[in-house]
């Protein structure tokens, strides 16, 4: 009997803009959607519309980073004209259909560009809840060490798991 392993939650995860840990950053960090660019299709041989993807393309991402208080970490974001570079490192727990808990590396890249900053509220004894919101030009993210999806949109790369699904239409062009 082979020994499974059910995913549960993010252990701890940490932040770091280019190699150096932020240390003001919030609770929680909502992971950007991945939603495809498509055209609706219509007509002679088709059954009403069917909503068709453009492969490889996708609608904007954003990533809000959150910050306890305002600081020249979130400030220094906001330089239009040079991109971000964060990583989340995360460890996930699981459980394996013995009962252990075991640990799974949990690793998220990402660069962009600054496009909102909010700085939040002044209230006694309380976080600010300063926000720094970025528009992503790529995204990486692996589990245990194997990359899942890799989004690069100014080197036209788009790979899951390790696939360069564009690689045909790039022997196109």
């Amino acid at each position: 009997m082979s020994v499974k392993t059910i995913p549960t939650k993010i252990n701890k995860y940490n932040v770091y803009n280019a190699g150096e840990r932020l240390l003001g950053v919030g609770d929680e960090m909502p992971l950007p959607d991945f939603e495809s660019s498509s055209e609706t299709v219509s007509g002679a041989g088709v059954l009403g519309e069917i909503d068709d993807p453009t492969v490889g393309y996708f609608g904007n991402q954003e990533l809000e980073i959150p910050f306890r208080v305002l600081d020249k970490e979130a400030v220094d974001m906001m330089d239009m004209t040079r991109a971000v570079q964060l990583t989340i490192r995360g460890a996930q727990q699981t459980t394996n259909s013995e009962g252990d808990i075991e640990f799974r590396s949990m690793r998220v890249v990402v660069r962009g560009r600054s496009s909102t900053l909010s700085t939040g509220k002044v209230k006694p004894g309380s976080p600010m809840d300063t926000k720094i919101k970025l528009t992503l030009l790529y995204i990486l993210i692996e589990v245990g060490g194997e990359s899942m999806v890799e989004l690069d949109k100014l080197n036209e790369v788009f790979k899951i798991r390790g696939r360069d699904v564009l690689a045909k239409v790039k022997e196109m062009c």
